[in-house]
């Protein structure tokens, strides 16, 4: 029985290896060109810190000791002279200046109150209520748009990403890197949430890793000055052991820019290019002045590598095509 078994199973055994060996080798490189498409950039930096405020004393009055006279304000207070005149009448007259005197007084007591707990108001309890809009604004353009690629990539390499001066510009330049090819964009998508100053900082730092996951690696980065550039060997190998071609049908590039301003950005919804336009102008429009933190981010970063379409709707569910 066992030899027949044996027998039945004899021609078998070699057919079976050899689809295995075929299967193993086809599903290694597969997964050796998805790890190729996940090279990622990245510039930014920032802080959440309250923004510095000075504070200019208000001018005061010298009063000089002992009472005296104010000019326009009557006599100083307290100023006491003994009640005495003609009929009563100079009294009457000095009962005058005397209330003229308090109140002048009184006036200006409160007045100077007031500065001083203005200012404790403004500096003291205003800090956990300031509004900080955190908006991201993600473009899918055809693999066309390698001039991006090469935008971002001398962008990190140059950037000043440890002043909001040198963040301002990083904006800027990427939102006009991106509006100068609106012919290659093909998905986006926005999103924009208010939040207090305090909470900013985590929900900024959340947003920037979910996106980051989505890269194997960061070959470049540049974030608060510090650069870091990985090793490239070229050109990555598709499956096959082919080189991938560059501008390849269904190939993508998609950037997202993540930003946290002081007061209320409200990106619009993106349905049209249109609407990315208008995205794209608001985001590129922050002053340094409100700039609280920046992170640009895109894949591929690597010539040559592929982020297919499968590639976009599995990492990049939330993307609409425009």
């Amino acid at each position: 029985m066992y030899k027949k078994l044996f027998a039945f199973i004899k021609p078998l055994v070699k057919p079976f290896l050899v689809f295995a060996l075929v299967v193993t080798l086809v599903l290694g490189q597969a997964g050796g060109a998805l790890a190729a498409g996940r090279s990622g950039g990245r510039i930014g930096g920032g802080n959440f810190r309250a923004p510095s405020r000075t504070y200019a004393p208000p001018s005061r009055t010298y009063t000089p000791p002992g009472g005296g006279y104010y000019p326009g304000g009557g006599f100083g207070f307290p100023f006491i002279v003994p009640v005495f005149g003609i009929g009563g009448g100079f009294g009457g007259l000095f009962s005058i200046l005397l209330f003229i005197s308090i109140a002048s007084f009184l006036v200006r007591s409160f007045r100077r109150t007031g500065e001083v707990d203005g200012y404790s108001d403004s500096y003291g309890s205003g800090y956990g209520t300031q509004t900080v809009s955190i908006a991201q604004l993600q473009v899918g353009l055809l693999a066309g748009a390698r001039s991006l690629q090469a935008d971002l990539n001398r962008l990190a390499s140059t950037a000043n990403t440890g002043s909001s001066e040198g963040l301002t510009q990083v904006l800027q330049e990427t939102t006009l890197s991106l509006l100068r090819h609106p012919e290659y964009w093909v998905y986006a998508g926005s999103a924009s949430q208010q939040t207090s100053l305090p909470a900013a900082e985590g929900m900024f730092n959340r947003l920037a890793l979910t996106e980051r996951s989505k890269f194997t690696s960061e070959s470049v980065s540049n974030v608060n000055n510090q650069l870091r550039q990985a090793a490239t060997s070229g050109e990555l190998p598709a499956a096959g052991g082919e080189l991938a071609t560059p501008d390849a049908p269904g190939e993508y590039i998609i950037a997202t820019i993540l930003v946290a301003t002081q007061g209320k950005l409200q990106l619009p919804a993106v349905n049209s290019t249109e609407d990315v336009r208008r995205a794209l102008s608001q985001i590129g429009a922050i002053p340094s002045d409100q700039l609280l933190a920046v992170e640009v981010l895109w894949s591929p970063q690597a010539e040559g590598d592929v982020l297919t379409s499968d590639d976009v709707i599995s990492e990049y569910p939330n993307l609409k095509v425009v």
